[in-house]
């Protein structure tokens, strides 16, 4: 568990790359905000997290499966980290932010990236 990053994971670097080179600037890491969003376009009060496939229960093929051994641990580890996403955007919703999200298995084409992006960069641009 101590080699499991949570920030500047590849997923987070390809968007950030993405974004950069289209010329947005962010905060990384908003220790003020609830969650801690990976990303903090202040100015136009939008945040941006890139969740992990597997930790965050997503639908697709990499956030399916479930590990072998200690399965009722691992159970309740990846149901409290979808409620605690869940709270966090209700949190920030509340307090007046934009809240985005892409998952890792978005990032790795970057076509489908730039795809599943387009709403935060038009958001952003259009402020």
């Amino acid at each position: 568990m101590s080699r499991i990053r949570s920030v500047d994971t590849q997923p987070e670097m390809r968007v950030r790359r993405l974004l950069h080179g289209l010329g947005l600037r962010y905060r990384l890491h908003g220790k003020g905000l609830p969650g801690k969003p990976d990303l903090v376009f202040a100015r136009t009060r939008a945040v941006l997290f890139v969740h992990g496939c597997f930790w965050h229960m997503h639908r697709c093929k990499y956030g399916k499966p479930a590990p072998a051994t200690n399965t009722t641990f691992w159970a309740e580890k990846r149901r409290s980290n979808v409620e605690r996403d869940r709270r966090n955007r209700a949190a920030l919703r509340a307090a007046g932010w934009r809240v985005f999200e892409v998952w890792e298995c978005h990032t790795r084409g970057e076509d489908t990236l730039a795809a599943k992006l387009g709403p935060l960069i038009q958001f952003v641009r259009g402020y």
